[in-house]
Parts: structure tokens; C-alpha cells; sequence
């Protein structure tokens, strides 16, 4: 179908949402923005679909939600799993309205949907599908993207997210369907009263809370001072009732006042992520009014989260994800010894891309370390196939270097409640030693190498910029580097071509000489190639120097026949 058969096509069927419509109308005379919207269907993955809210095949809206929830309704029909679906949503614009449509949907097939009735986490979300024993979970969420992005991921029974084989089986269903006429759709008042659509009670959220505090190390954190952001996302109510439950008071917690409410602008951070400086900037600047112990940031779904604290010089200095994932993968394992409760033959989940550092962490407390594709649901996959072995417990710790951690089975997903738990935690634990976290990363520096780790994100936008990336993956494979920034490449590693021992991905690993690792990955979700560099060198500013060179060089490698 031609591009602009398909928006007339568009413009005489999609009328269920006239934002749509408006939105079609405007860009009539325009080619480009047309093409844009229409080049491809919004890819389904692993990861469930993401891009920008508006009309066309190539953007979140009803239809393409309902052709999803139609594909994977048609799964579970064809499936011996459970016909019960949990559904969740963050603050983001349409969350609501995507997920009564997925309900809809699922109750016109005959399968019951659990709404929460509020926005909530994405943790929770995995939680409730495992609680209410679901064939699957639907989060309406695009994480940290921008405000004019939504998402729409999928989880299965285990609550982990779907897996690959998984995923193209609900891909195969999705395709057989066009966008209007073979998607069945049911009264969402009539779903109500057939009890084919309820609404998740207040208790699932208590006990999912209940959960991460049985994670507890059970330091005393009653004296913490923080300064908390749920960056106008979900993290409030879970995350508060949490610190209360801990035993921190009320008034040693100041909550950003800018970013508490859930907006899906996000006003004071138009990329809500922890991850960046930008979006913490509000928290910092109220932290040199109020002085906390530490800030803590969740992004909108609160699977993410971000910390900063005393840097000694009357300021606050950000903590990176690598540097906290390696932090509480430590923290755990002294504590669990001192306590008698690390398990036999403990194992930690990390990734590919995150760093070095977590080897020689795990080494000296005995723990194996696996390390899995990027993305989380990789991580909950190992969790999964050690409970299939009848071993969970040994699984003591997950993290990737995006800000995700977990430490413990009660969800297959990261987990910034449970991490919010952990950091809290280990502050209590260094300050009783007169430390801060700040110092206790400085502590591990000092004992096993300045790891300093970078990512560079190069943004390809529109169907031109798909072709673009896909060119620069093929040039690099077409021509092995042997140095690269005049540092000798030891080894390639290819994980595209399915020998790693992991499934296959669109990944190159380059290890140099000098003990660096350079990695380079298009996103799943964004349009981006990202490049991933670890150094671990004598002191920070000697592994900061290699990572700018070799930055400097892999940039350039950022356009096609480089």
C-alpha cells in the first residue's frame, strides 16, 4: 500500500480518536511526515513496541495497541497459559486510554484483564502478574523516552518479559491482522459487568511492597536525611509507603515538589532520566538547600533508579549505574557473610555491556557471575531457570549499567523500589562505619582498579536513519578493526553470529590490548547505535583519558562506508 493510500485509508477509519484525526488532516500536504508515519508497522519485540504517540502504522496510538493486545490475545487463546492478563500504566500521556483498550480487547476474547486502577510502577506490574497468576502482563510505559513517547510491553506468565521465542510467536499472530477490521473490541462498561474487566485491589500493591522489605539487610535507617523525585512519574506512592515502612520519618523526607505529581510533559526534565544530570538537576539544586544524605531519583515507570550524594566539597556528586550496581553487589555479599545467609554457590546477573569491575567483585566473595545479553528480561530468564532447578535462592543480586537492580525473585524485572530498599540500606550501613556511599566507592577504586565506564548514544531519526544504522553495522563487520585508537584490538566478538553461548544479537565487542572494552549496539527501543567503553587503568584520570580517545575514535565510525 502506497503512503498515501494508507493515510486516507487512516483518515476514513481511525475515528475513535480525533487527536488522530487532527493529526492526520494537518500533515496532508506534507510527504516526509506522511512517509514518516507509515514506512513500517511500530516494530514488536522482546521488548513490546515503543515510539511516538500519534497517528500512522509507526506510532503508539489505539490501533496499533489494539492490534498488538489482538496478536497476543490470539497467543494465549492458542496457549495453555492462564486466560487472565494484568494490565499497568505510568504517567504518560494516553497510559490510561492504552490500557482500556488493551482490555477491551482482550475481553472481547474472552480473556479477563486486571487493571490497576492508578497509575504504578513497572515492577508492580510484574509483581500482579505472577500474584494473580496471569498468562501475562501488559505495562503501558516508555520508561525513560521522552514525553512524546509511550510503550507497551509485554510479560509473561513468570512476569519476567517475554522472551524471543515468545516474542515472534505473538509477532506472527499481530501480522495476520490489518489495523481496523479483524480486531475485536468489546464495550468497556459491558467488559465490566461480565466481569471479563476488574480492577486490581490496594492489597497486591501492599504486598508487593511487603516483598522488597523482606529483602531487607535490616540496617537502621531511621536517621537517613533524603531528598526523593519520582521524576512526575509513578514512584511516589509505592516508594513513600515503602521509607515509612522502613522506619524513616516523615519529615527526613523531602520529596521534589516539581516532579512529584505525575505529568506526562515533564516539565523540569524533558528526558526523564535518572541516568542524566539534567533530569536530576531539580533534586540536586533542592539538596544544597536541605542538605540529605542522599537523593534518589525514579524514573517514570520506577524500574530505574538514580542516586547522588556528599561529594565532602559542600556539593553532590551523581553516582553511576556501573558504580552502584558494584556497590550493592558488594554491600550484599559483606552483609549476607556476616549474617550466615549467602546461599551455597551464590550466583549475581549482569550484562555484557556493564562493567568490568563486577568480575573481580564477585571473585573474591565466591560468586559466580553470569552475564547476559542487554536487558533486563534476560536477567529475570536466569532468575527463572534457577527456580526451574529448584535454586533460586541462590540468586543474590542483578544490575545493568542503565540504573537496574534487584535483589531478590519477587519480580523478574529491575526494580527501583527494591532498589531504593538496597541504597537506603548501605548508606545506613557505611555511615555507621563514619562513611559515605561516596566512600565506599572510592574504597572498591582503590582496591580493584579505577573502572571508569562511558556511553556514547549516536540518534539516526526516520526511515533514512534506520538504513543508516543498519549500513554502519555492516561496515564494521565488512572491515575488522585491528587497533583502534592506536590501542591494539586482542579480540572480536560477533554476537550476531550465535556462537557466544547467548542468543543471537546485532552486538560487536572489541577487546584491546590495554585491558579496555569497546562495545557497539543498536538500541532495541530508540533510534540510536550506542557505544558502550570500559576502562579500568591506575587512577581515574589516566582510564578517562583512554575512554576519550577511544570515544573520539568510534565516533567516527558513526556514518555509513566510514
Amino acid at each position: 500500500m502506497s503512503y498515501s493510500s494508507a493515510l486516507h485509508l487512516w483518515l476514513t477509519r481511525a475515528t475513535d480518536d480525533p487527536d488522530l484525526r487532527r493529526e492526520l488532516e494537518s500533515i496532508q500536504s506534507d510527504p516526509d511526515a506522511v512517509a514518516d508515519r507509515f514506512y513500517r508497522d511500530l516494530a514488536f519485540g522482546t521488548g513490546g513496541l515503543r515510539g511516538v504517540i500519534g497517528a500512522g502504522t509507526n506510532r503508539m496510538n489505539i490501533y496499533t495497541i489494539r492490534r498488538a493486545t489482538q496478536g497476543l490475545a490470539d497467543y494465549l487463546n492458542a496457549s495453555g497459559l492462564p486466560k487472565r492478563v494484568a494490565i499497568a500504566h505510568d504517567s504518560r500521556h494516553k497510559g490510561k486510554l492504552f490500557c482500556r483498550e488493551a482490555a477491551r480487547v482482550l475481553a472481547a476474547n474472552g480473556i479477563t484483564a486486571f487493571l490497576y486502577p492508578r497509575l504504578e510502577p513497572t515492577p508492580a506490574l510484574s509483581w500482579a502478574t505472577r500474584y494473580l497468576g496471569c498468562g501475562a502482563g501488559i505495562c503501558v510505559t516508555a520508561s525513560h523516552n521522552p514525553a512524546q513517547y509511550n510503550g507497551y510491553k509485554v510479560y509473561g506468565a513468570d512476569g519476567c518479559q517475554i522472551t524471543l521465542e515468545v516474542a515472534d510467536q505473538v509477532l506472527a499472530a499481530i501480522e495476520k491482522h490489518d489495523y481496523f477490521d479483524s480486531i475485536k473490541v468489546m464495550d468497556y462498561d459491558a467488559a465490566v459487568e461480565a466481569g471479563l474487566i476488574q480492577s486490581i485491589g490496594d492489597k497486591c500493591l501492599s504486598d508487593f511492597v511487603d516483598a522488597v522489605l523482606a529483602l531487607r539487610p535490616g540496617n537502621d535507617v531511621s536517621h537517613l536525611k533524603l531528598v526523593y523525585t519520582p521524576l512526575n512519574g509513578s514512584g511516589l506512592e509505592p516508594v513513600l509507603l515503602l521509607l515509612k515502612r522502613m522506619g524513616i520519618p516523615d519529615e527526613n523526607i523531602t520529596v521534589v515538589p516539581e516532579q512529584a505529581k505525575p505529568d506526562g510533559d515533564f516539565p523540569t526534565c524533558p528526558y526523564p532520566n535518572p541516568e542524566i544530570r539534567e533530569a536530576m538537576q531539580t533534586g540536586l539544586a533542592l539538596c544544597d538547600k536541605v542538605h540529605p544524605d542522599l537523593m534518589l531519583g525514579t524514573d517514570p515507570d520506577c524500574d530505574r533508579m538514580g542516586a547522588a550524594v556528599p561529594d565532602g566539597q559542600g556539593g553532590y556528586r551523581l553516582i553511576t549505574g556501573n558504580e552502584m550496581g558494584v556497590l550493592l553487589l558488594d554491600y550484599i555479599c559483606r552483609v549476607r557473610l556476616s549474617k550466615g545467609s549467602m546461599p551455597q554457590n551464590p550466583v549475581a546477573v549482569t550484562t555484557i555491556v556493564s562493567t568490568d569491575m563486577a568480575t573481580p567483585v564477585a571473585a573474591k566473595y565466591g560468586v559466580e557471575l553470569r552475564r547476559t545479553l542487554t536487558g533486563f528480561k534476560f536477567i529475570g530468564e536466569q532468575i527463572g531457570l534457577l527456580e526451574a532447578e529448584g535454586q533460586k535462592d541462590r540468586f543474590i543480586f542483578g544490575f545493568e549499567e542503565s540504573y537496574g537492580y534487584l535483589s531478590g525473585a519477587h519480580v523478574r524485572d529491575k526494580d527501583a523500589v527494591n532498589a531504593v530498599m538496597l541504597a537506603c540500606e548501605a548508606a545506613a550501613y557505611y555511615a555507621a562505619q563514619g562513611m559515605s556511599l561516596l566512600d565506599a566507592v572510592n574504597a572498591l577504586y582503590a582496591e580493584y582498579g579505577f573502572y571508569r565506564n562511558e556511553l556514547h548514544s549516536f540518534t539516526f531519526e526516520g526511515e533514512s536513519g534506520m538504513k543508516t544504522m543498519q549500513a554502519i553495522m555492516a561496515g564494521l563487520r565488512a572491515k575488522p578493526q585491528t587497533e583502534i585508537a592506536g590501542f591494539a584490538v586482542a579480540g572480536c566478538t560477533d554476537y550476531q553470529n550465535g556462537d557466544t553461548g547467548l542468543p543471537k544479537a546485532d552486538v560487536l565487542e572489541y577487546r584491546l590490548e590495554n585491558g579496555a572494552k569497546l562495545m557497539v549496539r543498536p538500541s532495541g527501543t530508540e533510534p540510536k547505535i550506542k557505544i558502550y567503553l570500559s576502562v579500568v587503568a591506575a587512577s581515574a584520570s589516566q582510564a578517562d583519558q583512554i575512554n576519550q580517545v577511544l570515544a573520539a575514535a568510534a565516533s567516527g565510525w558513526m556514518k555509513p562506508n566510514a
